[in-house]
C-alpha cells in the first residue's frame, strides 16, 4: 500500500486506529493515504506546522518575528476550527462513523487550540526573564501538538474518504441487483423498463469510479481500475444486444451462452472495482502480478551492480538462481510456434552469453570473497559491466521480437476479413462456413493472446503490464463470444437483433486492436526513455470537451436513445410490410439514435459536439415524429398490432 511521505516524515503512525466500518466490515482504513486529494489537503497544513517547529533559535527574538509566528499559529487554529466543523457535520450524517469521526475532530480541535496558545505573544513575553527565548516557550509541547494535529486531521480525511468508498460500494450493489433482474426477465417490455434503470445506475457508477481512478495515488491501482471500467463500459452495450437476442430467440442455445458470458464478465469487473477501492481481495488471498522478464532483468541488474558497494550483500547462489528463473521465462518466446527460427536462435544465443558472463562474474566474485576483499577490483568491475551488458542485450532482443510480432498482427488484422466473413456467413445461414471461419478466428485469438503475454514481459512498467494482461483477457473472452453470436445469426439469418448483436461483439474486438496499437506506442516510449503519462482510460482522446454534468446527461441520453433504438428495431422486425413509410421512418430515426449513442462513447461518424448539433438540426423534422412513433410502437407492443399505411393501427 502507498503511504504518504508527508505522514511518514512527521511521524504520524496508524497505531490506535480502529477498524473502520466502511466496506464489508473487514476493511481497515488505517492512516495510510491512498488518494491524491487527501494528500493535497494535508500539504498546506504540513507547510505551516513545519514553519513553526523547524525555526532556528536565536539569542533574542524581535517583535516582528514573534508576531509573525503568532499569526501562523492562529491561522492554523482557525483553519483547523473550520475543518472540524465540516468533519462534525459528516459525523452527524453518518452514524456508523460518528464515534471515530467525533473523536478525531475533538483531538484536532484540541491540538489546534494548543498550537495557538503556544505561539501566543503574551505568554512568550512572560518567559523572557532569563534573557533568552525561543519562538515558543515549550518546544516539546509544540512538536507533540503538531503531531497530534497531523494525526487527527489525517484520521478525519481518511474517515471521510471511507464515505466515498461506501458510495461506490452502494452504487455497485444497486447495479448488481438490477443486473440480476435483467438476467431473469422473460419479456421484452420488462427488459426495456429494467434496462433503463440499469443504464442510469451504470452512469452513476462510472462517474464515481472515474473520479476514484483519477484520485488514486498508486499507478497499478489506477491501471487496474481503468481495465475494469473499460470492461463495464463495453459490456453494457453487449449486455443490451445479447439479452435482446436471447429474448427474441429464447430456445437458441448459442444465444444463451453468449448472454451468460456477458453477465459473468460484468460481475467479475464489478468485483475487481470493489477490490481496488477497498484494497482487499475476494477470499482474502493475495494476488500478485506474475514477474515479467523486464522486472526480473531490472532486479537482477540491481543486485549485480550492488556488488560495487558490497561483495557480501547477496549470495552467489541467489544470483545464479535468479538468473536461471529469468532464463526460464524466456521460454515463452523460444517455445512459441509463432517465433521464427532466426529469432529463436538469437534469443538462445543471448541467453547462453548471459549465462557465461554471469558464471565468470560469480567465479571472480568468489575469489574476491576468499581474499576477504573490501571492495570490487578492476577485474570484478569488468565482470559486472559485461554481465549487465549481456542481460541488456537480451532484453533488447526480446523487446524487438514482441513489438515486431504485435506490429505484424495489427497489420494482418487491419482489414478484419475474418470478422466480415463471419458476418456474411451468419447472414447467409451457412453454419458450415461459420464453423470454418470460427476456427480461423480462434487461431487469431491465440496469436493475440500470446502476443499480449509477450508484450507484458517487456512492457517496462507495472501499469503497462496490467494493461497487457487486460488485453490478453479481453481477446480470450471476446473470441468465443463472437463465435457464439455468429452461430446464433446463422441459425436465424433474418434476425436483425442477432445481426446487431454480432456487430457489437465484432466492434469490441476491433476496439481492442486499436487499444493494442496505443499500448505498443507507450511500450516503445518507455523502452526508448520517452515515458509519458500512461493512457489509463485505454481509449483515444475524444474530440468533444464536456464538463462532468454534461457528460452525465449525454451518457444517460445515449443509453436511452440506444434502448429506444432496440425497442424500435425489435418491433419493426416483426412487421410484415417492410417497405411501409412508418417502417422506413422508424429505421431512419433508429439509425440516427444509434449514431448519437456511439458519439457518447467517442465512436462512430460523429466526432465533435458540432457534428452532433448539426445532425440534430438536419433531422429536426424526424425528431418531431419520435413521440408519435414511440407511442405507436408501444401500443403495438401491448396489443400485438402493426401500423396501417396511413399511420393508423390495424390488426
Amino acid at each position: 500500500q502507498s503511504v504518504s511521505p508527508v505522514v511518514v516524515v512527521l511521524g504520524v503512525g496508524s497505531a490506535g486506529m480502529a477498524s473502520s466500518p466502511c466496506g464489508d466490515g473487514n476493511f481497515d482504513c488505517g492512516l495510510q493515504i491512498q488518494t491524491r486529494s487527501v494528500e493535497q489537503t494535508l500539504i498546506p497544513l504540513v507547510s505551516q506546522i513545519t514553519t513553526l517547529i523547524n525555526h532556528k533559535d536565536k539569542l533574542k527574538k524581535t517583535e516582528k518575528t514573534l508576531r509573525a509566528v503568532q499569526r501562523v499559529g492562529q491561522a492554523v487554529s482557525v483553519a483547523v476550527g473550520r475543518f472540524v466543523v465540516v468533519g462534525e457535520a459528516i459525523a452527524a450524517e453518518n452514524e456508523d462513523l460518528k464515534d471515530e469521526m467525533g473523536l478525531a475532530c475533538f483531538e484536532a480541535r484540541r491540538a489546534g487550540t494548543a498550537i495557538a496558545q503556544l505561539t501566543d505573544v503574551s505568554s512568550l513575553e512572560q518567559c523572557e526573564g532569563d534573557g533568552r527565548s525561543t519562538v515558543f516557550s515549550d518546544r516539546t509541547g509544540m512538536v507533540k501538538a503538531a503531531r497530534m494535529l497531523l494525526s487527527s486531521v489525517t484520521k478525519v480525511l481518511v474517515l471521510a474518504d471511507c464515505i466515498v468508498i461506501k458510495q461506490i460500494i452502494s452504487s455497485r450493489n444497486k447495479v448488481l441487483v438490477t443486473l440480476e433482474q435483467l438476467e431473469r426477465v422473460s419479456t421484452f417490455q420488462e427488459f426495456v423498463q429494467i434496462f433503463s434503470q440499469f443504464g442510469n445506475e451504470m452512469v452513476e457508477f462510472a462517474h464515481l469510479t472515474g473520479d476514484r481512478q483519477n484520485d488514486l495515488k498508486d499507478e497499478k491501482k489506477r491501471a487496474r481500475m481503468a481495465a475494469a471500467r473499460a470492461v463495464l463500459e463495453k459490456c453494457t452495450m453487449m449486455l443490451l444486444t445479447a439479452s435482446k437476442t436471447c429474448l427474441r430467440h429464447p430456445d437458441c442455445e448459442s444465444a444463451r451462452i453468449n448472454k451468460e458470458a456477458v453477465f459473468q464478465r460484468m460481475r467479475l469487473a464489478l468485483e475487481q472495482v470493489i477490490e481496488i477501492v477497498t484494497d482487499t481481495r475476494s477470499g482474502g488471498e493475495a494476488r500478485a502480478l506474475p514477474v515479467s522478464i523486464y522486472a526480473g532483468i531490472k532486479d537482477f541488474k540491481v543486485k549485480v551492480e550492488g556488488l560495487r558497494d558490497s561483495l557480501y550483500c547477496v549470495s552467489c547462489e541467489a544470483v545464479a538462481a535468479q538468473l536461471e528463473a529469468l532464463m526460464e521465462k524466456t521460454e515463452d518466446f523460444t517455445d512459441s510456434a509463432y517465433t521464427s527460427h532466426e529469432q529463436r536462435e538469437t534469443i538462445i544465443q543471448l541467453c547462453q552469453i548471459t549465462r557465461q558472463e554471469t558464471k565468470q562474474l560469480i567465479n571472480t566474485w568468489r575469489h574476491q570473497q576468499s581474499l576477504k576483499a573490501k571492495e570490487a577490483t578492476d577485474e570484478m568491475e569488468l565482470s559486472i559491466l559485461k554481465t549487465c551488458q549481456s542481460v541488456s542485450d537480451l532484453r533488447r532482443e526480446l523487446h524487438r521480437v514482441a513489438v515486431g510480432r504485435a506490429t505484424e498482427l495489427l497489420k494482418l488484422h487491419s482489414d478484419h476479413l475474418v470478422l466480415q466473413a463471419l458476418k456474411a456467413s451468419g447472414g447467409d445461414g451457412n453454419l458450415e462456413a461459420v464453423a470454418d471461419y470460427a476456427g480461423t478466428l480462434n487461431e487469431h485469438k491465440e496469436q493475440l493472446v500470446e502476443t499480449c503475454r509477450l508484450l507484458c514481459h517487456i512492457s517496462g512498467t507495472e501499469p503497462l503490464e496490467i494493461t497487457c494482461i487486460h488485453a490478453e483477457e479481453t481477446f480470450r473472452v471476446i473470441g468465443p463470444q463472437i463465435i457464439s453470436a455468429a452461430q446464433t445469426l446463422a441459425l436465424h439469418p433474418t434476425s436483425k437483433i442477432a445481426k446487431e448483436n454480432l456487430d457489437v461483439f465484432c466492434e469490441a474486438w476491433e476496439s481492442q486492436l486499436c487499444d493494442i496499437a496505443i499500448l505498443l506506442k507507450e511500450i516503445n516510449d518507455v523502452f526508448e526513455g520517452r515515458r509519458g503519462k500512461h493512457s489509463a482510460n485505454l481509449k483515444t482522446v475524444k474530440a468533444a470537451k464536456l464538463d462532468a454534468e454534461e457528460q452525465t446527461t449525454i451518457a444517460k441520453l445515449g443509453l436511452e436513445l440506444c434502448l429506444l433504438t432496440s425497442d424500435v428495431d425489435s418491433e419493426v422486425e416483426r412487421w410484415d410490410e417492410q417497405d411501409h413509410e412508418m417502417v422506413r421512418l422508424c429505421q431512419i430515426i433508429s439509425s440516427m439514435a444509434y449514431s448519437m449513442y456511439l458519439f457518447t462513447r467517442g465512436e462512430g461518424l460523429l466526432k465533435t459536439t458540432l457534428d452532433l448539433f448539426h445532425q440534430a438540426e438536419v433531422r429536426q423534422h424526424s425528431f418531431s415524429l419520435i413521440g408519435f412513433l414511440i407511442e405507436s410502437v408501444r401500443s403495438a407492443i401491448k396489443s400485438n398490432e402493426s401500423p396501417g399505411k396511413d399511420g393508423s393501427i390495424y390488426y
